[in-house]
């Protein structure tokens, strides 16, 4: 079972939040805490989680501010944003404090629970607008890779990168293609090493600004 912990200070959104995910067979919901800093004396005092869905805006600590500590003291922890907010600055100031998926709050359970599970597996969940968004947002921001360099992607492994890129799950990926999810993860797994990448963003950044897709 995966174990979940939630930061929300919105009390309506928490509880139907907490309601959902402690009627899974698949979670274990830990604690909901209403601010970054409840959060991390939580996690301090000895509970155990696996993923954080975590609110941007919360009074006493936000959780930007949460999300940069947790990844430095926690970093086994995943991080999976839930916010309202679709901007560019806190998108990019949570991708850089360590979240490894960014949700708007208005997408339905059945894609948040997909996503705790696209996180748990190493995959980096994202609202469709919101992956657009980043790419946008990643070709006016590249990151400087030597443009000699030989990466050597298998026609396999650039294709599942393309897909990965579109925002397409692992097992979407897996279903398109006509192969296993496992398969699917192992050819990323590859892709990142092949790229010096450990995570999506960072694939997609270099993917970018080496016209690899």
């Amino acid at each position: 079972m995966i174990k979940v912990a939630l930061a929300e200070d919105n009390v309506f959104l928490g509880q139907n939040m907490m309601d959902q995910l402690t009627a899974h067979t698949d979670i274990q919901f830990k604690f909901w805490a209403q601010n970054g800093k409840s959060l991390l004396d939580s996690l301090a005092s000895g509970e155990l989680v696996d993923i954080v869905i975590m609110d941007i805006e919360m009074p006493v600590m936000d959780g930007i501010e949460a999300t940069t500590i947790l990844n430095q003291q926690y970093p086994h922890i995943k991080i999976m944003i839930s916010t309202v907010f679709d901007d560019d600055g806190n998108l990019f100031n949570a991708i850089k404090a360590g979240a490894s998926g960014y949700l708007l709050k208005d997408e339905p359970f059945d894609k948040v629970l997909e996503s705790i599970k696209e996180v748990m597996d190493g995959g980096a969940p994202m609202t469709s607008s919101i992956a657009m968004q980043t790419l946008k947002l990643l070709r006016f921001n590249p990151i400087h890779v030597e443009q000699s360099e030989d990466f050597n992607l298998t026609s396999r492994e650039t294709e599942i990168l393309e897909q990965l890129c579109q925002g397409l799950s692992y097992n979407q990926i897996a279903n398109n293609l006509i192969i296993s999810p496992k398969t699917v993860r192992k050819h990323i797994e590859n892709v990142y090493g092949k790229l010096n990448v450990h995570s999506k963003v960072e694939a997609l950044k270099v993917a970018q600004k080496n016209r690899l897709i």
